[in-house]
């Protein structure tokens, strides 16, 4: 390990805390190490839990006023989008992402959604007061909204920072504190945003950050009866452990899980913008995005036509080094996730599918370092074969014949997931009437990865509960209270007497 390598501890209640073990941080790119991280523990959990606990109790944020904890998150915002550079250099290195997609997405899209939560915070409906009819008794009534105390945000490494602003915008904003746990490669972003948040007047114990194993660390959090809720976006065998372990002390959880997205190619598709789409849709971050298209369904008439398209398109991705700008595809995250994926190609082969391009790791010098997968093309899928059910997570289009429209929405909808799937097509009206039969959280129409804060995200089926982003994004994050205020003033007008027939005396 070279000596210069910097280490990072992890962050609670204000202080950066550090452990004796640690964790490699390695470039997906060069398999270098770029930074180690202090590998947290149970204890560490606890620790930062008690400390949101506290924050929490003092009111030092969760009584504050919500347009000056508004004032707090837009300086926040302000902030990352000042810092927008060194993200994307902390991202590359420990993620993969090339630096057009890290500027374009995974980092340039942090500051606007996390703006987004700090207006939120001023503008959401905290309180409203709603009048009943006068019988039994006139009264009145607040229906107030307020924060749940400490929650707990899982975060993966495809998009941690911005994944991590998914839960915790909205949940700062509603005056919870939280313990953030990242995946243990790609904490750096985070722990940068805590030390952000701290710097722009966020009381301490409020944002804490935990490192450490899912297996232990999440786990405890998922079950520590002081988190009263928990938020992840990862693996659906994953969440279902989560929802079990949440379930001792039913606690709030929400939950963005896999997907399997289905591309629906209609026959009067506009094939300029639908094959550099569905390219788009599914290689973009070598395919490591859980709302991924990355299976696309083709009238059977068109199909050599489009898998020939797509495979001269493909051809073109230019695959390699993440810092330059004009590099089009990444590595996978790890060596684990690059021999997943060529498996899942393996299983594809034997069950009589044909991979038309990729199908292995590059060749060459610049690819002997590092978890490369190429850009692949496989044809003549079926909905049964594993490679069309699974979630892969790597650089893998699946192409799937359909025979009518029917068929088309049988086979996007014959899945266990629910979290994306679009349609491409010139005609809106018939793209809008198969969207419309689509089981899924979110249906682009002539386009994909489009993701705005002011609209909800999240899945169908097993894709996930609950919704991220949009108007009501804190409702997730908010316990709803009825209080009644009886305007009745004299005994003998209330009904009392259901129970007590004597009048008083």
């Amino acid at each position: 390990m070279a000596a210069d390598v910097k280490h990072y501890a992890m962050f609670i209640d204000g202080k950066h805390v550090d452990a004796a073990e640690v964790d490699e941080i390695r470039d997906p790119a060069t398999e270098e190490v770029v930074a180690t991280i202090a590998r947290g523990s149970v204890e560490h959990a606890d620790a930062a839990v008690a400390a949101a606990r506290a924050a929490f109790e003092s009111g030092s944020w969760s009584k504050m006023a919500p347009a000056d904890r508004s004032a707090v998150l837009v300086k926040i915002a302000d902030r990352m989008g000042q810092e927008l550079d060194e993200l994307v250099e902390l991202e590359i290195h420990a993620n993969g992402a090339t630096v057009r997609q890290a500027t374009g997405f995974h980092i340039g899209y942090a500051p606007t959604h996390f703006l987004y939560f700090a207006e939120l915070a001023a503008t959401y409906q905290w309180e409203q007061q709603v009048g009943t009819q006068a019988y039994p008794t006139m009264s009145t009534n607040i229906i107030r909204h307020e924060p749940l105390g400490v929650c707990a945000a899982i975060v993966p490494w495809n998009f941690p920072l911005l994944l991590g602003i998914w839960k915790v915008g909205p949940a700062l904003a509603a005056g919870n504190s939280v313990v953030i746990k990242p995946d243990e490669k790609t904490p750096l972003t985070l722990l940068r945003l805590c030390e952000i948040a701290k710097e722009c007047g966020l009381p301490d114990g409020v944002l804490n950050l935990v490192t450490g194993p899912g297996p232990t660390v999440g786990a405890r959090l998922a079950e520590h009866p002081d988190v009263d809720k928990v938020a992840f976006t990862g693996s659906t065998p994953v969440g279902r452990e989560i929802m079990r372990l949440a379930s001792a002390t039913v606690k709030k959880v929400s939950l963005e899980l896999g997907g399997k997205g289905a591309q629906v190619l209609l026959d009067d598709a506009d094939l300029d913008v639908a094959i550099d789409g569905a390219l788009f849709g599914c290689m973009l971050y070598s395919g490591q995005i859980c709302e991924s298209g990355t299976r696309l369904l083709v009238p059977e008439d068109m199909y050599d036509l489009v898998v020939d398209r797509l495979v001269d398109r493909a051809s073109a991705l230019k695959i390699g080094d993440t810092t330059d700008f004009d590099t089009d595809v990444g590595p996978v995250i790890s060596a684990r996730q690059r021999d997943r994926v060529l498996s899942f190609l393996d299983s594809a082969r034997s069950d009589g599918a044909k991979v038309v391009l990729g199908g292995g790791a590059p060749q060459g010098a610049a690819f002997e370092k590092g978890y490369w997968v190429e850009p692949t093309i496989v044809t003549e899928v079926t909905n049964d074969m594993e490679i069309a059910r699974e979630e892969i997570f790597g650089p893998v289009l699946c192409v799937l014949r359909y025979t009518d429209e029917a068929d088309a929405v049988r086979q996007a909808n014959d899945s266990q997931y629910g979290l994306s799937a679009g349609v491409w097509s010139t005609d809106y009206e018939r793209a809008v009437e198969i969207a419309d039969q689509l089981r899924a959280g979110t249906v682009w129409i002539n386009n994909w990865h489009q993701i705005d804060p002011a609209l909800p995200f999240g899945g169908y089926k097993q894709s996930g509960l609950g919704r991220e982003l949009g108007p009501h994004a804190l409702d997730e994050y908010t316990e709803t209270k009825h209080v009644h205020i009886d305007l009745t003033q004299k005994v003998e007008r209330h009904i009392f007497g259901a129970l007590l027939s004597e009048p008083p005396h």
